[in-house]
């Protein structure tokens, strides 16, 4: 495997700004949030996605910041060229104002293919970059819980193949 590049050189230098939450804790299900998303699939509830409302509107409140991270073609499989990045968020949430809180790993995708792929495929994602961030930067894993949503959370729903729509959010 290659070496991590810097964290410098991959995230905003205010990483740990954008990530500082509320002095309220949040309370969300995230495992009804995954269940939602797969019945939804399954009932093939709003099949065109730009009449798709966004499965969890609330997470649009959470302080999050947003990172490119690339994988394998269909994989969850991380590219090496990707561990800086990763590296860059296990330094922000090691930092003393970030060390009390618990982050969800939200994983995204444009609609192409199967809907029930891709719900698999982002929590796939969701679920390496958590294990990466735990096995490689020794990350808690009680500090984080990854969620794929597919494609059931559009940013640009009237361009559902956009590449905005395929993002790695960190809440």
């Amino acid at each position: 495997t290659a070496a991590p590049a810097p964290a410098a050189t991959a995230v905003p230098a205010d990483i740990v700004e954008k990530l500082t939450g509320p002095d309220d804790p949040v309370d969300i299900d995230f495992a009804a949030l995954r269940q939602q998303a797969g019945d939804r699939i399954k009932a093939r509830a709003d099949a065109q996605p730009q009449k798709r409302p966004q499965i969890a509107p609330q997470l649009a409140k959470l302080p999050q910041v947003r990172f490119d991270i690339v994988f394998d073609p269909d994989s969850s499989i991380v590219r090496p060229a990707s561990y800086g990045t990763i590296g860059a968020i296990a330094d922000a949430l090691t930092d003393v104002k970030l060390r009390v809180y618990r982050f969800l790993i939200v994983d995204h995708v444009e609609s192409a293919g199967r809907r029930d792929h891709n719900l698999i495929l982002t929590q796939r994602r969701a679920d390496s970059i958590r294990d990466v961030l735990v096995n490689t930067f020794k990350i808690s894993p009680k500090r984080l819980v990854p969620l794929g949503l597919g494609e059931e959370q559009l940013q640009d729903a009237n361009r559902p193949g956009s590449p905005a729509n395929t993002r790695v959010q960190i809440m």
